[in-house]
């Protein structure tokens, strides 16, 4: 293949923020403020926020798996 037809592989680094929660049977719980459906929960805070690491990028491969990624991503600041 020749060097100019290539694919290029990006890595991109997202920063999400989590909230935390003590579990009333123990352990933590943890929701992606930004992406509600990702939830997890860990017997750690560490374990936890490993977690949901794990729950934020299947929320964010469902789009991609689907074939419906139609948009891109922006933050906006509201007085």
């Amino acid at each position: 293949m020749p060097a100019e037809c290539e694919k290029t592989s990006w890595a991109i680094e997202m920063k999400f923020a989590v909230m935390l929660e003590t579990a009333e049977e123990g352990g933590y719980t943890v929701q992606c403020v930004e992406l509600p459906a990702a939830i997890s929960q860990g017997q750690t805070k560490k374990e936890a926020l490993k977690n949901i690491k794990e729950a934020i990028q299947l929320v964010l491969d469902v789009p991609k798996a689907q074939g419906k990624v139609k948009g891109e991503l922006a933050t906006v600041e509201v007085d």
